[in-house]
């Protein structure tokens, strides 16, 4: 049965199922047919007619006999016209239709140009395509301004000329889902859009566009399935918060949003950070079309304290919004390895929280968990699984790094690095020793490799000294470098130890304590040669080590300065991070705090007390139970 068509006020039939148009910008003549409704607006008045346009590229004419003689018409007006003719020339002729526009369906009628996809640019180079997706950047040139645009499967730069250094489209905005269309041209090594119109999409079409990202996202992000590298009940107990940040972190470059990596800075930090960098750089080359967007995504930088400092924060947010205001860049996920579990890491997390900042953390510092979880996007510790400080960050980076890009060259030896740098004793690392001589190394020289490690750090201060530290692990491209250089950092560092150790170990004080434990004192400050490596932490490690190898366990080494103290101990089970909240609360106005591992850890306090709280800290000490089977303890952390 046929439905009845309405007639408007000049007779015009219109059928009560007919369709208004909103015509796109990228519509032509040819988009059109005789017959249909079109959403248009009056842009010019003649005494032959009214002219309306139907986009910013498709204009016609309303003749006079094609309008309604008893009222007037004023530019701006919007009309719903009828296209009546079309011409050899593409003229075209429209009669307006006096109908409600709220009885009829509208839909939006866009070119059908061929639908790009980001990872699939090149085979669309030379044409001229459709682009939908959400705008992750907009950054306002000399030129042009330049959107950058995800579809889920990477992002593109699309390149918007008004004129120099006027900010096209403003009425879009970050997040915003858009449809471009453009012309893909050749960029440098990538590609870009050379836009022609972008549209800022609404309602159904801004969903419809929303879900295809949403699903293309989650899809892309997903971790990939590798094998450990060796058997570990530890790595499977772990693997889970593992496969979580892999999943946060891809997704952070497919939203195109940087990732600013901190760690801690010494060995462990660097075999944990620079495969990750690696594997996160890898895969933003493959995500954006334009590879010098790649080059700024990630950024690697080490932090000399065992927490996340307030000075720290307050550089990475003066970066951070700096890159915003100047740039248009996202605020960055913030990824801290082998570093930022404590409850001293909570000031400079709540000052980020103000920000649009994820926070993510790989660690094996013991954790404050109830202070520090409720801050953080995703949390891997060994503590929180029943594990302990053996498992290292840089174990567990290395299949972290592998879950993000399976391809990585060799890195097969960078967990015994790791476990050798921060005194692992777990029983895996025979098995990553074994994995290591497999590829090369023995264990001299990873101890080597992990000596050169710390030296760099000590000496690189806050820069991330890429390619030296690339060397220094063997991931650049000429391993004779790599163990000429070995040699050279592990035969400075070990001139530097003994010269420390000459000034220092012999003026050791020795007490013994109450449970039986030998304590040693050293004052750093007057006995130590400072400024050069190497730092008191170390020195006190090293200390440490050798009057256990004289004196056997259980042992417990104080290395102190005017306001701090490092501690290290074997064959006493010590609570470092109680004993320090307890001593905050026993003592106030000292200022106390600090933390680390169980056996293992720093304190600080105001220089004032320092007598006061040494005193209390060893009576403390001497309380603590002694235990045959706590080995060496890991020193990450606490070496600075």
């Amino acid at each position: 049965m046929s439905i009845p068509p309405d007639a408007d006020e000049r007779g015009v039939e219109v059928s009560s199922d007919a369709v208004i148009y909103e015509v796109g910008p990228d519509c032509t003549g040819e988009d059109l047919a005789v017959g249909e409704l079109y959403s248009a607006e009056v842009n010019g008045i003649v005494d032959y007619g009214v002219f309306v346009d139907l986009s910013d590229s498709l204009s016609g004419l309303v003749h006079e006999s094609e309008l309604d003689g008893d009222r007037s018409y004023t530019v701006g007006e919007e009309l719903i016209v009828q296209l009546i003719d079309v011409r050899e020339n593409g003229d075209l002729g429209f009669t307006t239709v006096g109908i409600d526009p709220s009885d009829h369906e509208t839909e939006r009628r866009n070119h059908e140009f061929e639908t790009a996809e980001a990872s699939d640019l090149e085979g669309s180079l030379g044409q001229t395509v459709a682009f939908e997706g959400r705008v992750v950047r907009i950054e306002q040139t000399g030129g042009p301004t330049l959107f950058r645009i995800g579809d889920g499967s990477g992002i593109v730069p699309c390149a918007a000329f008004e004129e120099a250094g006027v900010r096209a489209y403003p009425d879009v905005e970050i997040e915003e889902a858009v449809r471009v269309v453009g012309r893909v041209e050749r960029r440098g090594e990538g590609f870009q859009i050379e836009v022609e119109s972008l549209t800022r999409l609404d309602g159904e079409e801004s969903d419809r566009v929303a879900d295809r990202v949403e699903d293309a996202l989650t899809e892309r992000a997903a971790p990939h399935e590798t094998e450990a590298l060796i058997e570990w009940e530890a790595l499977e107990t772990l693997r889970p918060g593992l496969e979580e940040v892999a999943r946060v972190l891809r997704r952070a470059i497919l939203e195109g949003r940087p990732i600013r990596v901190r760690h801690h800075a010494d060995g462990d930090g660097m075999c944990a950070s620079v495969p990750t960098q690696r594997a996160l750089e890898n895969f933003a080359e493959r995500v954006h079309s334009d590879p010098s967007a790649s080059q700024h995504a990630i950024k690697r930088l080490p932090s000399k304290a065992p927490f996340y400092e307030m000075e720290d924060v307050v550089r990475d947010l003066n970066h951070a919004l700096g890159n915003r205001d100047r740039h248009g860049q996202r605020m960055p996920l913030l990824l801290m390895l082998d570093n930022g579990s404590t409850e001293e890491d909570v000031p400079a997390y709540r000052t980020i929280s103000q920000y649009d900042i994820p926070i993510v953390v790989i660690d094996h510092h013991h954790p404050d968990p109830d202070a520090v979880q409720s801050l953080l996007r995703a949390h891997v510790n060994p503590y929180l699984e029943g594990e302990d400080y053996a498992v290292t960050t840089g174990m567990l980076c290395v299949e972290l790094a592998r879950m993000i890009d399976p391809d990585l060259p060799a890195i097969d030896h960078v967990p015994a690095v790791a476990g050798l740098a921060d005194r692992s004793d777990a029983d895996a690392m025979s098995e990553y020793l074994a994995l290591a001589e497999n590829a090369g190394y023995d264990e001299s020289e990873l101890r080597d490799v992990g000596e050169a490690l710390d030296y760099a750090a000590f000496q690189l201060r806050y820069n991330d000294g890429r390619h030296l530290v690339d060397d220094l692990l063997d991931l650049g491209d000429d391993s004779e470098r790599h163990r000429e250089l070995i040699d050279l950092f592990a035969d400075r560092a070990e001139r530097d130890i003994e010269r420390q150790l000459d000034a220092t170990l012999f003026r050791a004080e020795r007490e013994d304590l109450d449970n039986d434990a030998a304590c040693f004192r050293v004052d750093l400050e007057n006995l130590a040669h400072r400024f050069t490596y190497p730092p008191p932490g170390k020195t006190t490690g090293k200390i440490h080590d050798r009057k256990v190898a004289d004196e056997g366990e259980p042992v417990i080494t104080i290395g102190y300065g005017p306001d701090f103290a490092v501690l290290r101990s074997d064959g006493v089970r010590l609570d470092i991070p109680r004993t320090v909240t307890e001593l905050t609360e026993e003592l106030p106005g000292a200022g106390v705090s600090g933390g680390g591992h169980l056996v293992v850890g720093s304190i600080k306090f105001v220089e004032g007390k320092r007598e006061t709280v040494l005193d209390a800290l060893v009576e403390k000490l001497g309380e603590a139970d002694l235990d045959e089977e706590l080995g060496s303890a890991a020193v990450a952390g606490f070496e600075d």
